[in-house]
């Protein structure tokens, strides 16, 4: 014993059931003379853990560890797994991954207590059949070689929920995955598949497909992938992909006479599915009952461009307003580049008091505002110093000259005479861009109506965008539509036009107009009043 590896005479000492062992020491031991053979006489270890270092093989020996539940090997070089590794009938957590092999021993196809496989990151092209591993729970062969789908696809397979096969070089999606009675999660992405089955749509507990990054021949398809979630995928693989199980592969199949009969009676009604599976964007004409916002020309000095509209029939839940929150945030950090090119802001419309909406600029002395999230109320100077000050307390105290939250957009008014705001039919402040809105119209997940503004110092064209833009993934993700719910996959947003006037009355703009919300994406359809 007195060469023994301490790792193992520890484990003895100690009567442990768990052995890792790991890093540049135990590399170097390797490297000189291989694996202690002691090792393989620790009968009673069920988890043995070698990661991070140099071995290339694992030995035969290793089928004397019979009660092994537990082989973690990876991030190391192995290229060879022995045949013996089918000896290790209580396995139930195989972990090689992110090693150098190239193919595995037909003794994998005999592990019937294996529950989680992962053989990712290898230069693996095929894997024995799964289909005596009946209890295999999560495979993730993803990050190797494989030109075809793994032999996983077995009705015997009933608790098999999750494969991970993505980064590989696959071609094709086998339509006999739906005899998978188990299956929530399917990682296909960045393979070499042009074609989805209908059959996919039929696995019935199927949460989370993963399709991106492959070249889809449906571009409408791609567009779904890319953009939506898996019900909407799911959905419109039912509804637009054919089955291909019934195909067939020889000179005996469906006529093309047959074929070319059924496309024509299929493009009859190819308009309403097309209609029926998208979003709607409704645009409603601007109606005499709302405000409309008046410019002075005082704001055309330091910030003059603005647009807004109202969205109607919002209806959140909790988790989809915290979302909302996280969009704008998203917007902000993109198209408006940090808020330099634009700023967007949203309000409860019912909490706005009934009149127009004013857009002007004052003396910083001279605005008032309860700012967000913010019990009293400062004059635009008082809110600028006490961010001021915040900022310089919070750059101390964690030792950066980082900035977080709104005080990093604080040099957008530095050393403006006077600061843009919007004023209700009052003159309260209910906007002070760039920096925040008011306390008095803040949004919640009750909010029904919202008043949405977006303003920027550089072009109209900007805030058009940065409204494209939020209204469009406002009505992708489902964010306060109407059918914000997984029962139904496409959503409906209602938006009503909103002009803007010089003082005198004069319409200056108004959106969205017809030139506005024009989308490149055949999921989301806009229709007008």
């Amino acid at each position: 014993m007195s060469d023994t590896w301490f790792e193992i005479t520890q484990v003895v000492r100690e009567n442990r059931h768990e052995l890792v062992l790991s890093g540049a020491d135990i590399s170097e031991k390797i490297s000189r003379s291989g694996l202690d053979p002691a090792l393989f006489e620790l009968n009673g270890i069920n988890y043995l853990n070698i990661s991070e270092t140099c071995l290339e093989d694992v030995p035969e020996n290793i089928e004397k560890l019979q009660n092994l539940t537990n082989l973690v090997l990876h991030s190391n070089a192995i290229k060879k797994l022995p045949n013996s590794i089918k000896s290790l009938s209580k396995l139930k957590v195989f972990d090689c991954s992110r090693n150098k092999l190239e193919e595995l021993p037909s003794g994998f196809d005999s592990l019937p207590q294996l529950m989680t496989l992962n053989l990712g990151s290898n230069l693996l092209c095929d894997l024995p059949s799964q289909l005596a591993n009946n209890k295999l729970c999560n495979v993730d062969l993803s990050h190797n070689k494989f030109e075809v789908f793994p032999d996983l696809c077995y009705a015997e397979l009933t608790h098999l929920a999750e494969i991970r096969v993505n980064d590989n070089l696959i071609k094709e999606i086998p339509p006999n995955l739906n005899v998978l009675p188990a299956l929530k999660l399917l990682d296909l992405g960045n393979n070499k598949i042009s074609v989805v089955p209908g059959e996919l749509a039929d696995c019935a507990k199927l949460k989370e497909l993963n399709l991106k990054g492959n070249k889809l021949a449906d571009k409408r398809l791609l567009k779904l992938v890319d953009q939506c979630r898996t019900k909407q995928v799911l959905d419109y693989v039912h509804q637009h992909c054919p089955k291909l199980g019934n195909a067939s592969s020889g000179p005996g199949g469906k006529s093309k006479k047959n074929k070319k009969g059924k496309k024509n009676s299929e493009s009859e009604n190819v308009d309403a599915e097309l209609e029926k599976n998208t979003h709607k964007l409704h645009v409603l004409k601007v109606s005499d009952s709302l405000p409309v916002i008046k410019v002075s020309d005082d704001v055309k000095k330091v910030r003059p461009f603005i647009l807004g509209c109202i969205v109607k029939n919002l209806k959140f839940t909790e988790e989809s307003f915290r979302k909302f929150i996280q969009l704008q945030t998203k917007l902000h950090e993109g198209v408006c580049d940090k808020r330099n090119a634009a700023t967007l802001a949203t309000h409860d419309f019912d909490l706005l008091l009934p009149g127009d909406i004013t857009y002007t600029a004052k003396h910083p002395n001279r605005i008032k505002i309860k700012p967000l999230m913010r019990t009293k109320e400062f004059t635009g100077a008082e809110l600028f110093n006490q961010l001021q000050t915040e900022a310089d307390n919070l750059r101390k105290e964690k030792k950066r000259n980082v900035y977080s939250g709104i005080h990093k957009y604080l040099y957008l008014l530095e050393g403006k005479a006077v600061y843009p705001c919007l004023l209700d039919s009052k003159e309260q402040v209910i906007s002070f861009p760039p920096i925040t809105n008011s306390d008095i119209t803040k949004m919640s997940a009750d909010t029904k109506t919202m008043f949405v503004e977006v303003t920027s110092a550089l072009n109209q064209q900007i805030c058009k965008k940065v409204l494209d833009d939020f209204l469009k993934e406002l009505v992708i993700q489902g964010l306060g539509c109407e059918s914000d719910t997984d029962e139904k996959v496409f959503h409906e947003l209602y938006v009503e036009q909103m002009k803007i006037v010089d003082l005198e009355g004069n319409m200056k703009s108004v959106y969205p107009s017809r030139t506005d919300v024009q989308y490149d994406d055949p999921l989301i359809a806009v229709v007008r009043e």
